[in-house]
């Protein structure tokens, strides 16, 4: 079985999906952390690999920039190849003055300006969360860990280029910790699907300090993130 988007067979994919979202980061992930990665998926450059993790199946795969991105990638790794848990491992910029360049967030919410949820014709505003039991299994493992981290809102945002000034003041006085592109939309699917779904995110850029990774660091610098993310997963299946 295949999608126009995913090339997979049925049974090619794990119950839980790390999903970067830049393609070459899934590879470096494959490559450089999963036993025997077996590539699965190559239409539109959105690389896809499964493999194992300390002897558990796992799959990562790239799903693009944006929430209507990931809306595609995730709604057919949840509807179509019967993937039980997504978890984002993606960056973030840091508005909360306690978060420094490759600091953890796990988002429990995200706030957005995105008219995704209009689709489900809901009586009011919905509220895109995670899964409370990846995230409190993540929290537990960053802690097994010593891993510093902060649990919070993010703001997913449709635009990465915005034309309305001041949006982040507003975000950070509502106490949001990072702006990103994609944790509503998962969440939202996630939820619409009765599956599980959660952002680990790290910090890439600051946008008060201008403290930002190069784009080589942001591919292949989030080691810890990654760690933390496929030590969650093993830990779900």
């Amino acid at each position: 079985m295949s999608t126009p988007h995913n090339s997979a067979n049925k049974g090619d994919i794990a119950k839980v999906v790390l999903m970067p979202g830049d393609p070459l980061r899934a590879q470096y992930i494959a490559e450089n952390f999963l036993d025997n990665p077996v590539c699965f998926n190559k239409v539109r450059g959105m690389l896809g690999f499964t493999g194992t993790y300390k002897g558990k199946r796992i799959s990562v795969m790239g799903h693009g920039m944006g929430n209507a991105s990931i809306g595609i990638y995730s709604y057919e790794l949840f509807h179509f190849y019967d993937v039980d848990c997504i978890m984002r491992v993606g960056s973030a910029g840091a508005l909360h003055d306690d978060l420094k360049l490759r600091s953890i967030v796990l988002a429990q919410g995200a706030c957005t300006d995105s008219n995704y949820a209009d689709q489900y014709d809901l009586p009011g505003t919905f509220c895109p969360i995670a899964d409370f039991g990846m995230l409190r299994t993540a929290a537990e493992t960053a802690e097994e860990m010593n891993m510093p981290y902060m649990v919070g809102n993010v703001s997913a945002s449709d635009h990465f280029y915005s034309a309305y000034e001041g949006g982040a003041d507003k975000w950070r006085a509502m106490g949001v910790l990072a702006l990103e592109m994609e944790s509503a939309a998962l969440y939202m699917n996630a939820a619409e699907a009765h599956k599980r779904a959660l952002a680990i995110l790290s910090i890439s850029d600051h946008i008060y300090t201008g403290e930002a990774l190069s784009p080589e660091e942001r591919q292949t610098g989030f080691n810890n993130m990654i760690t933390l993310a496929l030590e969650t997963a093993i830990k779900l299946i």
